[in-house]
C-alpha cells in the first residue's frame, strides 16, 4: 500500500514539473493524497491484529487438564478469555504430561518450547518431584535452569508467568501418595522456591494453592479420580490466572 502511494506521489511531482495534468487528473491526484494517510494507519493496524502471540504452556497434569475434557484444561480458558477481551492469541504448545517432574520437563518439553519459538509462557511444574522424592536444592537447580532457558529463549524475559503447586493433600485419594510425609507443608515449601525465584526475576507469579485447599469441602471440584481437578476447579484457576496473563500480553500491543 505505502510503496503503491509512493509510486503515485512520484508521479504526480514528475506531471506537474512538465505541467500534463488537467483538471480531471488533478482532482483525482488530490484524493489520493487525501487518503493515504487513511490507508497507511490502516495498513499498519492490519498488520498488528493479524500477527498472532504464540503461547506455550508447560508443566504436568494440572496444564495438560488431567481430569477435565479436551479444552478444559487452564491454558485453553485463558486463550478464550485474552481473545474475547481483543489480543490475538493461540496455544501453540501444551507438551504437558501427566506425571512428569522438572527434568522430565527439561528433556522433553523445552525442545518443543525451542520449536515453537513462542511469546509468552505459563509455567507449573513441581508436584511429580515432591511425590518421587526428589529433594529441594534440586527441585530449585531444576526450576532456574528451566527459567533461564525459557527467558533466553523469548523476546522478553518478563514474559513468563509462574503458577504455584496445588495441595493435592486435601482430595479423597491424595494420602496415597504422600509416602508418610505431609503434603501440605512440603508443597508449600516448594511453593516458597517458586515464589523466591519469581521475584528475583521480577517475573508475576499466581498462587492457585488456597483456592486449591478448597477442594476438602466440595466434591464438585474434584475428578473421578479423587486426585486431580475437575473441570469447574480448572475453571476457577482460569479466572486466578488470566489477569496476570492479560496484562503480560497487553504489553505487546502497546510495542
Amino acid at each position: 500500500m505505502q510503496r503503491y502511494l509512493k509510486c503515485v506521489i512520484e508521479k504526480v511531482l514528475f506531471l506537474h514539473h512538465e505541467q500534463k495534468m488537467d483538471f480531471m487528473n488533478k482532482k483525482w491526484i488530490l484524493f489520493i493524497l487525501i487518503l493515504m494517510p487513511i490507508c497507511t494507519l490502516i495498513a499498519m493496524k492490519a498488520g498488528r491484529e493479524i500477527r498472532s502471540l504464540k503461547y506455550v504452556a508447560l508443566g504436568d497434569s494440572y496444564t495438560i487438564g488431567e481430569g477435565a475434557k479436551q479444552g478444559e484444561a487452564f491454558p485453553d480458558l485463558i486463550v478464550q478469555q485474552v481473545l474475547q477481551n481483543g489480543i490475538s492469541v493461540v496455544l501453540s504448545a501444551n507438551p504437558s504430561v501427566t506425571g512428569w517432574t522438572t527434568q522430565n520437563l527439561i528433556d522433553k518439553e523445552l525442545p518443543v518450547f525451542d520449536e515453537a519459538k513462542p511469546d509468552f509462557v505459563t509455567l507449573l511444574i513441581g508436584v511429580n518431584d515432591w511425590v518421587q522424592g526428589v529433594d529441594s536444592d534440586t527441585f530449585h537447580k531444576n526450576l532456574s535452569f528451566i527459567l533461564d532457558h525459557v527467558q533466553a529463549g523469548i523476546p522478553h524475559k518478563d514474559a513468563v508467568l509462574l503458577i504455584t503447586i496445588p495441595d493435592f493433600g486435601v482430595t479423597p485419594t491424595g494420602a496415597k501418595y504422600s509416602g508418610g510425609r505431609d503434603i501440605t507443608l512440603g508443597i508449600t515449601g516448594f511453593n516458597n522456591i517458586i515464589k523466591r525465584e519469581a521475584q528475583k526475576r521480577n517475573l508475576m507469579v499466581v498462587d492457585i494453592f488456597p483456592q486449591s485447599q478448597l477442594m476438602k469441602d466440595n466434591s464438585d471440584l474434584i475428578a473421578k479420580d479423587g486426585l486431580h481437578p475437575s473441570a469447574k476447579e480448572y475453571a476457577l484457576w482460569g479466572q486466578i490466572i488470566y489477569p496476570s496473563a492479560y496484562k503480560i500480553l497487553k504489553a505487546y500491543t502497546r510495542l
